[in-house]
């Protein structure tokens, strides 16, 4: 890396305003908490130190709210009549499956003010996926913990995700931009939601659409063009729907190195030919999975602060989220 590069690293990674913490649901072992069956805890580091410092989490074991005791008998997925029953592993007359999804709806007004849940991998509640599910004698796994399931049906453009996949950096990164990007949506709605507000929040979030999912980039352009007093809030509710499923699938190195190339496009008649090859070797380098994203990003930064342009500078792909979290640092 040279040292124009390291300079403006180390410049962007202290970059950052004081924000408030944004809530985010949470299975409260993962904090510590010993709810387990066994009486343990399963504290996740990353999760409440790192992530502990942005999100402001709302701690929640739906097995406790049901009244299950501290250690208890395990309970488990089983398929049964063709539907998916939870149940104690030791008793199967014992079924906590209508427990638990009421207990999930009895949740939902605290649940509506979240941006994002992290839920615990493998559990019959909570898990979000491949959780076993017992048909005979051997389990498969394509469960979903009933909590879980009954959450992310009552909230399909929430961002959802388990603690053992954020270990994948891009998922990691995917999950946490998601937050961000909910948290910022959360703002809109309470400020009021104008045609302008939406026309803004959409423009400022087109280059992450569009390292994403260049289809749906091509679809929302038009459909919030089309907003007007009489159909906001429809229109409203069909973007963001659109907008969060587009958000999951994971932006790939070809799809930012087609976003980072088009914002280079705004520096054609400023940058000189050297620093055009300077930013052309770093995006290839990147591609090729020799350089983190935040290298490209930075040295973008960089020429935008010598040569600026309102668009780009209010765009959130440049700084989807506090630098402190050092997260294009791993893509």
């Amino acid at each position: 890396m040279n040292k124009v590069i390291e300079q403006e690293v180390s410049h962007y990674e202290g970059e950052g305003e004081p924000i408030s913490r944004i809530p985010v649901g949470i299975s409260s072992c993962l904090l510590g908490d010993k709810v387990r069956f066994d009486g343990q805890h399963q504290l996740d580091h990353f999760v409440s130190k790192t992530l502990g410092q942005y999100f402001e989490f709302r701690r929640f074991c739906p097995e406790v709210s049901i009244g299950l005791g501290i250690p208890r008998r395990p309970i488990r997925l089983v398929a049964k009549n063709d539907e998916v029953r939870c149940v104690s592993s030791v008793d199967e007359s014992l079924d906590y499956t209508q427990a638990l999804n009421d207990c999930a709806r009895e949740q939902r007004p605290w649940q509506e003010e979240l941006c994002g849940y992290i839920l615990k991998k493998s559990s019959p509640s909570c898990g979000m996926e491949r959780v076993k599910v017992y048909d005979g004698s051997f389990p498969r796994r394509d469960g979903v913990g009933i909590y879980a399931a009954n959450l992310m049906s009552q909230f399909p453009n929430l961002p959802v995700e388990e603690e053992g996949r954020l270990g994948d950096p891009v998922l990691r990164e995917n999950f946490i931009q998601r937050v961000y990007v909910m948290w910022r949506w959360r703002d809109l709605l309470r400020e009021g939601l104008t045609v302008h507000g939406l026309v803004t929040f959409h423009a400022r979030h087109k280059l992450i659409l569009m390292s994403h999912c260049l289809t749906t980039y091509k679809t929302l352009g038009p459909l919030v063009a089309a907003a007007n007093k009489s159909n906001i809030e429809q229109t409203s509710e069909t973007y963001i729907g659109e907008l969060m499923a587009a958000l999951k699938i994971r932006a790939s190195r070809g799809r930012h190195v087609n976003v980072l190339q088009h914002i280079q496009g705004y520096l054609k008649n400023a940058l000189d030919a050297d620093d055009k090859a300077e930013l052309n070797e770093a995006c290839a380098q990147y591609l090729r999975g020799q350089l983190p994203l935040i290298v490209p990003i930075t040295l973008l930064n960089h020429y935008f602060r010598k040569f600026p342009n309102d668009y780009i500078r209010d765009s959130w792909y440049m700084r989807p989220y506090p630098a402190e979290l050092s997260l294009q640092n791993d893509i």
